[in-house]
């Protein structure tokens, strides 16, 4: 079977490889989209922080496919379903677990780097990992389905946003894309901010959906602040951006008693000034990968049309050349490149 795997820092090849076969609690599931998302890009650059990651190993842990063979003893899954999978798999014994806290298992792995992934024709899977498609949701749609489970736990199940708040979403990676998605549907008043990087493709790609963005290294945050909340300050901002001046200018702007929810992975020490947080009373809350729930809200709100992966997906990098998908996510040009290995 076709697969891509990486082979060094940002070093990838196309290989073939022999097709899994499932053991007896197992599927096989042929993949028909995958996506890459910020966590892949960093893999892909073996940054700090990925460099437990063996290599080589198959990438890819956002994907939706096809069951088409099952092992002797399962039961829940049939062939033919539509699926997507749980890449963060959790042990179901620690106490997080057994406490409903599984996102945050203490012995979790993670489809497509503690083990090989979906960016090949076919990969196996226990099938507790793996929740059906709605019919109206396609393969190609269904693929985002994990970032969009992410997006979830974060505006529904780790922030305070009600209608009508005042939001600021910092950074227009596939995950603020989602965040700024779901709390604009919630009737939240919602600004996405980036860099000069992303006012090429991805801001305007957002103001073109109705999403108000602004270009923080050409347009001044502290006058939009001004002029949006009457210097009040945003009652939420969810940093999606994974770097430590997201946290840092996020508390700047949220207003007294209002609340920061750190999504993306800063790679290095944040310098956090906490006396204004504390005399503010703002709450700063993390939102770590997502539940079964969240999965289920994301595949819910793709079958309802609340989020569109036509909106945010960009088909046109073939499998054959992936390097160009990773360079072109890493230069901005793009939100969310999506693999397609059902040619």
């Amino acid at each position: 079977m076709k697969q891509i795997v990486q082979t060094g820092p940002e070093a990838v090849e196309v290989q073939e490889g022999e097709q899994p076969t499932p053991g007896p609690n197992e599927v096989l599931v042929r993949v028909h989209t995958a996506g890459l998302c910020g966590s892949d890009a960093h893999a892909y650059k073996y940054e700090g922080g990925y460099e437990w990651i063996p290599i080589p190993r198959i990438m890819g842990h956002e994907y939706s496919g096809e069951v088409v063979e099952v092992g002797d003893q399962v039961t829940s899954i049939r062939e033919g379903q539509r699926v997507v999978e749980e890449p963060i798999h959790h042990c179901g014994e620690c106490f997080q677990c057994r406490n409903g806290q599984e996102n945050v298992c203490q012995n979790f792995s993670i489809t497509g780097m503690h083990r090989d992934g979906a960016y090949a024709e076919y990969t196996v899977v226990e099938p507790h990992h793996l929740h059906p498609i709605p019919d109206s949701v396609s393969l190609s749609h269904a693929a985002i389905t994990e970032p969009t489970s992410i997006a979830t736990r974060a505006v529904f199940s780790q922030s305070d946003v009600t209608p009508g708040d005042q939001v600021l979403v910092e950074g227009p990676g596939p995950i603020g894309v989602l965040v700024a998605s779901i709390a604009d549907s919630m009737g939240a008043n919602v600004l996405l901010s980036g860099l000069g990087q992303d006012a090429k493709s991805r801001l305007p790609q957002m103001r073109r959906l109705g999403i108000d963005t602004i270009d923080v290294e050409s347009h001044s945050l502290e006058d939009e602040v001004d002029s949006r909340t009457n210097g009040g300050g945003f009652d939420v901002v969810f940093d999606t951006t994974g770097h430590r001046s997201g946290v840092e200018t996020g508390i700047d702007v949220t207003r007294k008693g209002g609340q920061v929810v750190v999504v993306g992975l800063p790679g290095e020490p944040s310098n956090v000034f906490m006396t204004p947080v504390v005399r503010g009373e703002i709450d700063i809350n993390t939102s770590y990968g997502s539940t079964w729930s969240n999965f289920e809200q994301a595949l819910r709100l793709m079958e309802n049309g609340t989020i569109d992966a036509d909106d945010i997906v960009d088909t046109s990098f073939s499998t054959s050349n992936p390097a160009r998908a990773f360079e072109a996510f890493l230069n901005s040009e793009v939100i969310k490149p999506v693999f397609s290995f059902a040619d």
